[in-house]
C-alpha cells in the first residue's frame, strides 16, 4: 500500500475525522476544524513525510534518537509538532501509535473518550 493510502487508513479511522486539502497537500481534521496530521510530499524540501501533532518533549525526543526518521517540521515545529518522513523505511504499528497520539492532543476529551471504549485502528 502506498504511504499516503495508508496514511490516510490510519487517520480517517479515528472518531469524527475528515480530510481535505490544505496548502496543497492532503490533511486530517477532527472536527472538520482542528488539524492533527498534514501529509508533506516534498513541501519543502526534497523528502516525503508527515508532520502531526505531538505531546510534550515527543518532538525533542523523537528527533535526538532518530534523526533519520524524525524531525522538526516548518511553521508548525515550534509547537512541538513533529515531522516522520515516510520515504525511508518506516514501522506502521508506530506510524500507527503517532497518529492516535496526535488525534489524543488535538481532539476534545469527548472524542478521545470515545477513542478510548472503542478499536477504531484499521487491520
Amino acid at each position: 500500500m502506498d504511504a499516503l493510502e495508508h496514511l490516510r487508513r490510519l487517520c480517517l479511522a479515528l472518531p469524527e475525522v475528515t480530510e481535505r486539502l490544505s496548502h496543497g497537500e492532503p490533511t486530517w481534521f477532527v472536527r472538520g476544524k482542528k488539524t492533527f496530521v498534514t501529509f508533506a510530499d516534498h513541501h519543502h524540501d526534497d523528502r516525503r513525510a508527515f508532520w502531526c501533532a505531538a505531546g510534550p518533549d515527543v518532538q525533542q525526543t523523537l528527533t535526538a534518537q532518530a534523526p533519520e526518521n524524525y524531525f522538526r517540521p516548518p511553521y508548525v515545529g515550534h509547537r512541538g509538532w513533529l515531522g516522520v518522513y515516510l520515504d525511508v523505511e518506516v514501522d506502521w504499528d508506530v506510524i500507527a501509535d503517532l497518529v492516535e497520539d496526535a488525534y489524543r492532543v488535538i481532539a476534545p476529551t469527548t472524542l478521545v473518550a470515545q477513542l478510548d471504549h472503542s478499536s477504531c485502528r484499521p487491520d
